[in-house]
C-alpha cells in the first residue's frame, strides 16, 4: 500500500512539474508583460484578448526551466538544446573558438520557439574559451547560420584533455543570447549555461575520432539524450522514419 502512494505522489508531482513547471529567471518579467497585453486587448475586444492570453500561456511555456535527468558516465556527450537535430556532418571550425581550420564532426540542434529554450553543457570541463560574435539574424535552418549570424561560442577541455565546441546561434526571431559562464569556470554535463530567445541553434563541435550517436530529424531532449560517446567506439548510427 506504501509503494502505490508514493507511486501516486510521484505521478502526480510530475503532472504539477508538468503543467506548471518552474521558470528561467528572465520569465517572470516577459510574462507579466504578455498578461497585461492579454488584459488591454481583452478591454478593447473579446476575441482579442482570448488571442492575448493564448500568447500569454505560450511565453509561460516558452520560458520553462524543468529539471532534466542527466546520464552521468564519463565521455558522453548530451544535447545542449531541446529540439530537432537538424545537421550531422563535417564542418569548419568557427575561427573564434581558435581550435585549428580542419573540418570536424557537427551535431546541430535546432529550436523551435516551443521548444524549451534553456541550454546546458554537453559535457563536463573547464571553459578554456568564451567569445561573443556579433553577426546577421538569418534562418539558423541554414548552413551559413554558423558563420554569418550571431553567436556565443564556447571551447570546454575535459579531464582528459580534449576539447569542445559549442555555439549558441541567434536565428531569425532570436534577438538575445544569454550566456551565464566564463572563461576558467568548471562545468558538469548538463549543467545550465545559458538560453537564447526566441527560435534558435546549438552547434556542438566533436573532437577527431568521437561519432554521433543520433541522426537527423531526430528529436532531442536538453540534459538528456545522448549525442555522441567519447570514450566508445560505437560506429555513427543511421536511421530512418517508421
Amino acid at each position: 500500500m506504501t509503494d502505490a502512494k508514493d507511486m501516486m505522489k510521484s505521478t502526480e508531482i510530475g503532472w504539477r512539474d508538468y503543467l506548471l513547471p518552474p521558470l528561467h529567471p528572465e520569465g517572470p518579467g516577459f510574462v507579466a508583460v504578455f498578461a497585461l497585453i492579454a488584459l488591454i486587448l481583452y478591454w478593447i475586444w473579446d476575441p482579442l484578448g482570448i488571442v492575448g492570453a493564448a500568447l500569454t500561456i505560450w511565453c509561460f511555456y516558452f520560458f520553462r526551466d524543468p529539471d532534466r535527468v542527466t546520464p552521468t558516465r564519463p565521455g558522453l556527450v548530451i544535447s545542449p538544446a531541446d529540439g530537432v537535430v537538424q545537421m550531422i556532418g563535417l564542418a569548419p571550425l568557427p575561427p573564434e573558438l581558435g581550435m585549428g581550420t580542419e573540418r570536424v564532426t557537427r551535431v546541430s540542434v535546432f529550436m523551435s520557439v516551443f521548444d524549451c529554450h534553456v541550454n546546458r553543457a554537453p559535457i563536463g570541463g573547464t571553459i578554456l574559451k568564451e567569445e561573443y560574435t556579433p553577426g546577421k539574424f538569418v534562418n539558423a535552418t541554414l548552413d551559413k547560420a554558423s558563420e554569418d549570424n550571431e553567436r556565443q561560442s564556447l571551447v570546454i577541455r575535459t579531464p582528459d584533455g580534449r576539447d569542445f565546441g559549442v555555439v549558441q546561434i541567434a536565428g531569425l526571431v532570436a534577438r538575445r543570447i544569454r550566456c551565464d559562464v566564463r572563461e576558467g569556470q568548471q562545468l558538469l554535463t548538463g549543467q545550465r549555461f545559458g538560453m537564447i530567445r526566441f527560435g534558435s541553434r546549438l552547434d556542438v563541435y566533436l573532437p577527431a575520432g568521437v561519432e554521433p550517436l543520433v541522426v537527423v530529424g531526430q528529436k532531442a531532449v536538453a540534459g538528456e539524450t545522448v549525442l555522441a560517446d567519447a570514450v566508445g567506439t560505437e560506429p555513427q548510427r543511421a536511421g530512418e522514419i517508421r
